[in-house]
């Protein structure tokens, strides 16, 4: 058993992470650009105690191809911003942390700064960002002020870029954030006086500048939105490969992997060989190994467990049988992810668990193969497993932001304060 409490996340995106969840009777399919949909999805995922819950999103539609549009139709296309969706159910939750994907490349660095600093807001500090590299021409097409990348036809890889623009694009990642991050501490914790007797809302001294020049923006400040309850929202990667390690341990406070049984050691080895060659300073990446996972439907005792939302019918069958049927119905999901996947009871699944954090990891974000099937499951059968482990904690502490629930300092001081004048940005490591 592992000697610390482990992160457990969710990963939310259309009906589910495998191609033909839309098909299955629970998941209704009317309802996926409904805000009260991802409601309900989010509610399942704190009554479950999850520590936080991520949302897809993208500059182009889904595709079976990784490095361009297809023609399926027999696959979820579409989706509602995410950012949007975060902001929607956060007023009406309570404990459980919310990260948006976002697009850094085609998405200015002052808009992403101000949008999770208000979703801080809104959700009482429990907000965070998982940073994206755009890839694909068809998300550059929707933006007219960027150049579209070149592809490697030769490659077969899942890399879209070229070998030669993979550094160009993840340095320029690197820089938004670092931009992000800057705006974020512009203003001190302290920067709004308010008081009505000597006619001050705000100390100008304050709020700084930030004077950021990177090699494709530059952004002077400060932020128009004051400094929000975390001070630093999380900001978290998907990564698969070096550069994107790098990319992580330079930029963000957690590095979503996708292990399989045979290189877990190998890939958490990797990233923290990355977070040497960066010098990365301040508290260690948290490496999070994403898994998809299909959960039987009855405990150990042969119990059916039903879902939180009351219009889920839920599954009636074993997760191997439920997998091998919707793999019948299309593109199977072997062929859909770049995860592991995990299929079976919530105690075979926690033993997969388990076994990642005695290998060091920090955590697990499951992605479930049936959102209204499998995440239901999730809340009610493997999380109580992995609390009786002694894996996870028993109840959300009191007001935890999420810095605090993924086990990061909470609310560290502005880098700017005590600072008078123009604050220019150090260099940054090279990738």
């Amino acid at each position: 058993m592992a000697d610390h409490r482990i992160i457990v996340a969710a990963a939310l995106d259309g009906a589910g992470w495998h191609p033909a969840a839309w098909r299955e009777p629970s998941s209704q399919p009317d309802r996926l650009y409904s805000p009260d949909y991802w409601l309900d999805r989010v509610r399942e995922a704190e009554e479950g105690g999850l520590d936080f819950v991520t949302f897809e999103d993208n500059f182009a539609l889904q595709s079976s191809d990784r490095r361009g549009p297809d023609t399926a139709t027999d696959e979820v296309r579409g989706r509602l911003d995410a950012r949007l969706i975060a902001s929607r159910v956060a007023p009406v939750t309570d404990h459980i942390g919310l990260i948006p994907v976002v697009n850094t490349t085609l998405t200015e660095p002052f808009h992403v700064s101000k949008a999770i600093a208000t979703l801080d807001f809104t959700s009482s500090g429990r907000a965070g960002v998982q940073a994206r590299v755009a890839s694909r021409a068809e998300e550059y097409s929707h933006i007219g002020r960027h150049d579209a990348p070149t592809v490697d036809s030769s490659s077969s890889g899942p890399a879209e870029l070229s070998v030669t623009e993979v550094g160009a694009k993840f340095e320029q990642a690197a820089e938004e954030v670092d931009a992000i991050r800057r705006l974020w501490d512009s203003w001190e914790d302290d920067a709004e006086i308010r008081d009505v007797a000597t006619d001050r809302f705000i100390d100008a001294d304050k709020l700084h500048t930030i004077d950021f020049e990177a090699s494709t923006f530059s952004i002077r400040g400060p932020s128009i939105t004051p400094r929000s309850p975390q001070g630093q929202p999380v900001v978290a990667a998907l990564a698969h490969a070096g550069t994107p390690y790098r990319f992580a341990a330079r930029a963000t406070d957690l590095v979503f992997v996708t292990p399989t049984a045979d290189n877990a050691a190998e890939i958490l080895s990797a990233v923290r060989t990355a977070e040497a060659e960066v010098r990365r300073e301040g508290d260690e990446l948290k490496v999070i190994a994403d898994l998809v996972v299909l959960l039987d439907a009855s405990d150990s005792n042969g119990t059916e467990v039903g879902g939180a939302d009351p219009n889920s019918t839920g599954p009636d069958e074993s997760a191997a049988v439920r997998l091998e049927r919707l793999d019948s119905l299309g593109r199977p999901l072997a062929e859909a992810t770049e995860a592991r996947i995990v299929v079976g009871s919530a105690s075979e699944v926690a033993d997969v668990v388990e076994e990642l954090a005695a290998a060091g990891y920090d955590g697990v974000r499951l992605r479930p193969g049936v959102l209204t099937d499998d995440l239901p499951l999730i809340a009610n059968q493997l999380a109580p497993e992995l609390r009786d482990r002694g894996l996870t904690r028993s109840t959300y502490p009191q007001d935890a932001s999420l810095r605090e629930l993924v086990g990061l300092p909470a609310a560290p001081p502005s880098r700017y304060a005590g600072e008078t004048g123009q604050n220019s940005p150090a260099p940054a490591s090279a990738l």
